[in-house]
């Protein structure tokens, strides 16, 4: 493996371009949540069976995810995540032009194992170039810069839909993707030098696999991540819901709110790329959890004492901020762990992050009511399966 910081530097232009390219998924999971209920006016089905969309996004997302990883550390980064995202741009059009919800769901699978190549490769990458804290650190800095698109898509998406329709979501996601695929072919370089790859075979595919399925440590900190980002997916799949048809919040004014979810992941981002340098991974991850657990205990509290959108709001701000000092550095001890399976072991985390995360919101549809329980008691289970199984299986002693 190359030198790290020494074939490839890390300019601010590629630096925006990795932070962009991670942004396709949160993009394409963001900016049509406010128009979900459009969505389901248009076609004349219940708004759960457009909530489905989400979910077999995510399911996509996760099988894309075990395919992209041996296959970047066998032909190279890059032509994984041109194909990746060129793929994606097909499913983006494609969704703009269907004519019925039953397409729409098939086409956001396709789409969301597509988009799963920006979100893997972009971890390779990073990890071809940097060590540990380090690793973390620009990783949450890339995690700042991709943080802007979820802050503005639901703005854009609400609005977006009122004055132009749904379709015209996806059909700036089209574009988006369009300019990625030829940033990535004048910006981003190879990073896996060819002494470093790893033939793909099967056999060796799932014998690594394998072996990070065994190892207790590795598997608890991949569920540790996989439990938190569970319950801010559950956010996303039915928090357009509570606040809007509960609630009675403007799908226009939907994306104010959840901007300010992403205000708080930017606080918590700034702050663990200034410190983790100082008290490490495996600290910066327990202080996370910590008040991740808090705040999704808050919310079983607004359910149990009937407390309202005033109480949910701050609650759901420092649940979601959390995610990235927990996923980052977790990810940063994964790695470091497995240097030479970047690729996979990425791949093993992602898919069951995005597959666990799919499941909970999919049973999160299915329970009955019409109501915010669901929702805000399934973010507090979350919480706490996360943290106690990092402290049972994936703290790491330093």
């Amino acid at each position: 493996m190359m030198t790290k910081q020494s074939a490839v530097q890390l300019s601010f232009t590629m630096f925006l371009v990795l932070g962009a390219i991670s942004a396709l998924t949160p993009l394409a999971i963001d900016m049509y949540l406010p128009a979900m209920p459009a969505i389901a006016d248009d076609f004349g089905v219940m708004l759960g069976d457009v909530q489905i969309t989400l979910t077999i996004y995510t399911l996509g997302f996760a099988i894309g995810q075990l395919f992209y990883g041996p296959l970047a550390d066998s032909i190279g980064r890059k032509p994984v995540l041109l194909g990746g995202v060129g793929l994606f741009l097909l499913g983006a059009i494609a969704c703009t032009f269907t004519q019925s919800i039953e397409v729409l769901i098939w086409v956001r699978l396709l789409q969301g194992f597509a988009g799963a190549a920006a979100a893997l490769v972009i971890q390779a990458v990073v990890r071809d170039m940097f060590e540990a804290e380090d690793f973390a650190r620009t990783m949450s800095f890339i995690t700042l810069i991709m943080t802007v698109a979820p802050l503005v898509a639901p703005l854009i998406g609400g609005h977006v839909s009122v004055l132009m329709g749904w379709r015209a979501v996806f059909a700036i996601l089209a574009i988006y993707a369009a300019i990625m695929l030829i940033a990535i072919s004048i910006k981003i370089p190879e990073t896996l030098a060819k002494e470093n790859r790893q033939v793909f075979r099967l056999r060796t595919s799932l014998r690594n696999y394998a072996q990070l399925l065994r190892n207790r440590q590795a598997m608890g900190l991949i569920m540790c991540g996989a439990f938190s980002f569970s319950g801010m997916f559950v956010f996303l799949t039915a928090g357009s819901f509570v606040y809007i048809d509960i609630y009675g919040v403007a799908p226009q004014d939907f994306g104010y709110l959840f901007g300010l979810n992403i205000l708080t992941l930017v606080l918590f981002t700034t702050l663990n790329g200034k410190v983790v340098k100082k008290y490490g991974s495996n600290k910066m991850i327990m202080f996370g959890l910590t008040i991740q657990l808090l705040a999704g205990l808050g919310l079983v509290v607004c359910w149990i004492a009937d407390l309202g959108l005033a109480f949910i709001v701050p609650c759901v701000m420092f649940y979601v901020g959390t995610i990235s000092t927990i996923g980052s550095n977790g990810m940063a001890l994964l790695l470091n762990k497995y240097p030479n399976m970047a690729g996979t072991t990425s791949s093993m985390a992602g898919t069951l992050r995005f597959g666990l995360g799919g499941l909970i919101s999919f049973i999160v549809t299915l329970l009955p009511g019409e109501k915010s329980w669901p929702m805000l008691t399934m973010m507090g289970l979350c919480a706490v399966a996360s943290i106690v199984i990092y402290k049972v299986y994936g703290e790491v002693k330093q």
